[in-house]
């Protein structure tokens, strides 16, 4: 099919070019997009990590892109998620919603404290909320140790990668405890044991950054190319 073609999903808030220029270093034609019909058209979509969940989640609304990938991951086209671009995959979250805006919480979600909730895209169960501590920094900054699931160490985005390996981060939220444990395939601990790699379907998110976690970020992206050819023969 000779190089897939992959679009990095553009909300508009921020440089895109790290994660274009690593998955071209992956084997893919890589670009960024706006335009709803291209997203859905495409081989294989990453939404990047940059800016608050309500900010991204309400452009992508706004402008189409949000239907655009549900579409596209309906028809079984491959996605990744990038840190926020993790966190949107889920049903809800709190950072960043104005307090005349979102629902309040319904009692059954962890942290409920935390303000109003926006929408996700829903394609996963749970939340996301911010990490607290009173004693760790909080935006979660730098290399942190990434701990496989047995099914996480089965999975073809880990294939090569090595348990406790230590991957880049940098986040103040990340998913709850009310995540379903299927989806999960490994955790970081850092203010509370979080899921960092998540697969649901077609849908693969990583809460660190792997185009900014050197060689072995890069073999994710890489595998992620490879899933990409795998479901385009």
């Amino acid at each position: 099919m000779g190089e897939p073609k992959i679009v990095v999903v553009d909300y508009h808030k921020g440089n895109l070019s790290s994660v274009v220029r690593g998955l071209a270093r992956a084997g893919a034609a890589a670009c960024t997009s706006d335009e709803p019909e291209q997203i859905r058209r495409v081989d294989g979509l990453v939404i990047p990590g940059v800016g608050a969940f309500y900010d991204a989640i309400a452009f992508m609304r706004q402008s189409g892109e949000a239907d655009a990938v549900l579409d596209a991951v309906a028809t079984g086209t491959p996605l990744l998620g990038i840190c926020l671009g993790l966190q949107l995959f889920f049903e809800r979250g709190n950072e960043g919603v104005p307090a005349d805006e979102g629902a309040v919480a319904d009692g059954n979600t962890p942290q409920q404290a935390g303000g109003p909730w926006v929408d996700g895209l829903g394609i996963m169960c749970g939340s996301c909320t911010r990490l607290e501590s009173s004693r760790l920094k909080v935006p979660h900054v730098g290399w942190d140790q990434v701990h496989m699931t047995p099914t996480g160490a089965a999975d073809p985005l880990l294939t090569g990668f090595a348990e406790g390996a230590n991957m880049y981060f940098t986040h103040s939220y990340a998913v709850s405890d009310d995540a379903d444990a299927a989806d999960v395939l490994a955790r970081t601990h850092y203010t509370r044991s979080f899921p960092c790699i998540v697969r649901h379907g077609n849908v693969w998110g990583c809460q660190f950054h792997p185009e900014k976690s050197s060689a072995l970020g890069q073999r994710i992206l890489k595998n992620f190319v490879s899933i990409v050819e795998g479901a385009g023969r």
